[in-house]
């Protein structure tokens, strides 16, 4: 059986955040929005892809950290970045094709009387809180698939890793941040 690396020797980097952290948190996340926004749909789709990109080109790194942290094994934690990078991209496809966004024209009653179209479709509310498993460090941790759908939507993202594996969140962050950055985005909190 494998889980968190519990020895210990094992090393840590983390300590708790606290209600000041979080607030500051929330807000330089939302502040993002507009950035997320002016992007657009296929702004973001590349943005994923370059995100996926990112954490493919670090997985021997990323599963040896890892694996030094929760035990979990290099070859699950290799599977779990390839399915994570595999959400990253889904989530860009589905972008490009737009279906999600549940754009409806009513100009008709239901007994058919006709009214000034009226138009819905599905938008961004805020910031999203995602919160790290111990368990599945890649694919629901900070470039999982919660982060991938928020970043989709357009949502900005405050994530909280989880403290068995704290090394491995930095630098999954820090590969986000990467291809943030190469894509002409300022990297976000």
């Amino acid at each position: 059986m494998s889980g968190p690396d519990t020895r210990p020797d094992a090393p840590r980097t983390a300590t708790p955040d606290g209600l000041y952290e979080v607030t500051e948190a929330t807000a330089r996340s939302a502040r993002t929005a507009p950035v997320l926004a002016a992007l657009g749909r296929t702004g973001r789709s590349r943005l994923l892809a370059a995100m996926a990109d990112a954490l493919w080109a670090d997985r021997e790194r990323l599963a040896a950290t890892a694996d030094e942290e929760t035990a979990l094994g290099v070859p699950v934690l290799l599977a779990e970045i390839a399915r994570t990078a595999d959400q990253l991209r889904l989530f860009g496809r589905v972008l490009d094709e737009g279906s999600y966004l549940g754009v409806a024209v009513d100009t008709r009653t239901a007994d058919g009387t006709a009214f000034p179209p009226v138009r819905r479709r599905l938008v961004p509310l805020g910031p999203v809180a995602v919160f790290g498993a111990s368990n599945f460090p890649f694919a629901y941790g900070v470039a999982g698939g919660d982060t991938a759908s928020a970043l989709a939507a357009g949502c900005p993202v405050v994530v909280k890793e989880h403290p068995s594996h704290p090394r491995t969140c930095a630098l999954v962050l820090a590969a986000l941040r990467r291809a943030a950055t190469g894509r002409g985005r300022p990297p976000t909190s």
